[in-house]
C-alpha cells in the first residue's frame, strides 16, 4: 500500500508542477494582451503591412496558377487535336498515287474502270481523312502565297492577269484542322 501512496503522491506533484506551467504561460500570455506600447503599435502595423502583402502575393500566385491551368488545357487539347498529324503527313504520299492513277485513267478512256475499283477504295480513304480534320488547300488559278505555297519553278504566264499565280499543282497541300502539314508545290506563272 506504501507504493500506491507515493505513486499517487507523485502523480499530485506532477499535475501540480504542470498548473504551475500553464499559470507561468498565461500570466506571460495577458500583459501581451493588455494596452499595446507604442512599440507595440508599429508591430501592429508593420503585421498588417505584411498580411497585406501576403494577401496580395496569395492572389498574384492564385491568379498565375489559373492562367497555367488554361494554357495547360489549351496545349493538351491542341495536342489532341492535332495528334494524328504524323500519320496524315505518312499517308499523304498514298492520296497522290491515288490522285496520280486517277489521273491516268482518265487519260486512257479507263475512267469507268478507275472508278468502279481504285476509285471506291481512295473515295473512303480520303472521306475518313477528311472526317478527321484533313483538306486539300485550292491551288490552280490562286495568287502565289509562300506562307502556304512552295514555288517549284516559274513559268511565262499567258495572260497578265495571271502572272504571279499558280498555274499548276505538282503536289497538293494539306491542312489539319487549320494548321497546314504539307505545303502545296506548285509552278507560278511570271
Amino acid at each position: 500500500m506504501s507504493e500506491n501512496h507515493e505513486n499517487k503522491d507523485s502523480l499530485k506533484e506532477e499535475t501540480t508542477a504542470q498548473e504551475e506551467v500553464q499559470n507561468d504561460q498565461q500570466a506571460a500570455v495577458e500583459p501581451e494582451m493588455s494596452q499595446p506600447e507604442v512599440g507595440q503599435e508599429e508591430d501592429g502595423a508593420s503585421s498588417q503591412k505584411q498580411l497585406d502583402e501576403l494577401k496580395d502575393k496569395y492572389l498574384r500566385l492564385m491568379a498565375e496558377f489559373e492562367n497555367y491551368k488554361r494554357r495547360t488545357v489549351r496545349e493538351k487539347m491542341d495536342l489532341m487535336k492535332n495528334a494524328a498529324q504524323d500519320t496524315m503527313s505518312a499517308l499523304l504520299p498514298v492520296l497522290d498515287d491515288f490522285d496520280r492513277a486517277r489521273k491516268a485513267a482518265d487519260q486512257n478512256d479507263k475512267g469507268n474502270l478507275f472508278e468502279e475499283g481504285i476509285g471506291l477504295v481512295y473515295k473512303k480513304l480520303y472521306d475518313t481523312l477528311k472526317h478527321r480534320g484533313l483538306e486539300p488547300m485550292a491551288t490552280d488559278g490562286e495568287p502565289f502565297d509562300p506562307e502556304m505555297h512552295e514555288a517549284l519553278t516559274e513559268i511565262p504566264a499567258p495572260s497578265e492577269e495571271m502572272k504571279g499565280k499558280i498555274m499548276d499543282t505538282v503536289e497538293k497541300g494539306y491542312r489539319l484542322n487549320d494548321k497546314i502539314i504539307r505545303h502545296a508545290k506548285v509552278v507560278v506563272g511570271k
